[in-house]
């Protein structure tokens, strides 16, 4: 059974909120004492609540003393170069996920116009789609037909008679030469719109009967 994901916000209620640092102080103690057991380094927590007069310090106050005076003699940049708030820490998570969003957006975008694509090569019109589906269309019509040449010159020059190999190799690079097809050796970037509000700038004047 899975565990119910927690909602990062402040616990209004005391008495819970309480108990909630209680479990995961120890919690928290408890994983600081296994990443020194078994990575071998030296690791120390401190720990100050408003329900206690001392803080909670392990593994004691020598050892992180230690920890600390080893940590100030590092450069300044090398102090702060993982260090994280909870603001930089949430701002972080968002962009990640608006990423994997963003990703998700363009895998759907292509699913799609590839579904649009077949529903077309059946014989269906295309006077119900808009602009956007129709440059979208396009560039994949384009793009497929130019793996498709380069699958069947690949063919050939496997089963081509020797004196003609050079001349069919020549071709195939001409073909398959980055900087002619798309402009250097970047990956290639599907032009697919977001959202259906605005046409591709690549296929803007592309008119179709």
């Amino acid at each position: 059974m899975t565990r119910k994901k927690v909602k990062l916000a402040f616990i209004s209620n005391d008495s819970a909120r309480k108990a909630t640092f209680k479990k995961r102080k120890k919690g928290l103690m408890k994983k600081v004492s296994e990443l020194s057991t078994l990575c071998g380094i030296e690791s120390c927590a401190i720990v100050y609540s408003p329900y206690e007069s001392q803080p909670d310090v392990w593994p004691d106050a020598r050892g992180a003393g230690r920890v600390l005076a080893q940590f100030k003699r590092m450069p300044e940049m090398e102090q702060s170069k993982k260090m994280v708030d909870q603001e930089s820490f949430i701002r972080n998570r968002i962009a990640k996920a608006a990423d994997q969003l963003k990703k998700l957006h363009m895998d759907n975008r292509e699913k799609e116009v590839t579904h649009l694509m077949y529903h077309c090569l059946t014989g269906k019109g295309l006077h119900c789609l808009a602009l956007p589906d129709l440059n979208d269309i396009a560039w994949m019509l384009d793009h497929n037909l130019k793996e498709i040449y380069k699958r069947i010159e690949a063919i050939r020059m496997d089963h081509a008679p020797p004196e003609r190999t050079q001349q069919q190799h020549l071709f195939a690079e001409w073909m398959g030469n980055p900087g002619d097809q798309m402009g250097g050796d970047e990956d290639i970037i599907v032009p697919f719109n977001d959202t259906n509000s605005h046409a591709s700038t690549i296929w803007s004047n592309v008119i179709f009967p």
